[in-house]
């Protein structure tokens, strides 16, 4: 069994907002080979702005209790990542992380709070602009970082926190690529080449992310992987895959799934517990055993070693 570790996923999330998915119980994760999961405190658009802080507040407080609580094991430093790349430790990693940076509240002593709080990674935006950045969805400006979104990114490099630019304009992320004195990741997107989507990652966005060392998780998200959306099964992951290691290489791409946050699933990887497909496909392509163990978990485990404290 290939070991793998997951950027992304919005149990949190979902469970707090009543909707009881399968993935929040971690024999799900076990049985697919998961050895880390990012879990994601996505703010939901209906709490922006005023509401933003409160409800991840609330995500960080059902973490500690569904997640750790669970029996998983927080992820705080390179050590805990380490740990796992050394195969010693044998529950779940669980890393912390906040999706969209309008719980920062336009406060660098809130971003780190977060941080004494366990939060290890942020997704700059979702898909509205804030006070940090535009966000994908709402760029017809062609804006990137703001001031305090600069000034966001040193402080993350401070910390010593993974700065995440999924879901973040193009210009932010060419401004972010630029501003961080640490690798950066996109912790669920995909590849527009294959897919023309706006949440997708150019040939260009994707060398220089692997250049600069960064990660890369494609995202399981059938709109993002095909114009065939309902045909769409492990084989466009895979393609996906392949794409992105060609032109970022192969020690910058990942598993990005986005579980819980996307309405519908590749046939054949509808929980974690499917994993294991991912690898066997890429073996029926004639991929090496090293390259599989590199894309299914080592890589991410490897960018995480790097820019965790």
């Amino acid at each position: 069994m290939w070991r793998v570790a997951d950027a992304h996923c919005d149990t949190i999330s979902k469970r707090l907002m009543g909707q009881r998915q399968s993935t929040l119980d971690l024999k799900e994760w076990f049985d697919g080979g998961v050895v880390l999961q990012v879990f994601a405190c996505f703010i939901e658009p209906q709490f922006k702005p005023e509401l933003s802080l409160k409800r991840c507040l609330q995500q960080i407080d059902a973490f500690e209790r569904l997640v750790v609580g669970a029996g998983a094991t927080p992820v705080l430093g390179r050590e805990d990542v380490l740990r796992i790349l050394r195969g010693e430790e044998r529950r779940l990693g669980a890393l912390l992380a906040v999706e969209g940076g309008e719980a920062i509240s336009g406060d660098l002593a809130v971003l780190r709070a977060l941080y004494r709080l366990g939060v290890r990674l942020i997704t700059l935006t979702w898909n509205q602009r804030n006070d940090i950045a535009e966000g994908v969805g709402d760029d017809r400006a062609g804006g990137g970082l703001s001031s305090f979104g600069a000034e966001v990114v040193h402080e993350m490099n401070r910390l010593g926190m993974a700065i995440d630019v999924s879901h973040l304009s193009e210009a932010g992320f060419w401004d972010v690529l630029e501003i961080s004195k640490a690798p950066i990741i996109a912790s669920h997107s995909s590849c527009r080449a294959l897919r023309d989507h706006k949440r997708n990652l150019d040939d260009d966005q994707l060398k220089a992310l692997g250049k600069a060392g960064g990660y890369v998780g494609i995202n399981f998200y059938p709109a993002f992987l095909s114009k065939e959306e309902e045909e769409v099964g492990v084989r466009a992951v895979v393609d996906h895959l392949e794409h992105a290691a060609e032109v970022a290489g192969f020690a910058a791409v990942g598993l990005g799934s986005d579980f819980d946050g996307i309405e519908r699933t590749p046939i054949g990887l509808e929980a974690p517990s499917r994993m294991q497909c991912i690898g066997e496909e890429l073996a029926r392509r004639g991929w090496s055993e090293e390259n599989i163990r590199m894309v299914m978990g080592e890589n991410l485990l490897a960018y995480l070693s790097r820019v965790l404290n």
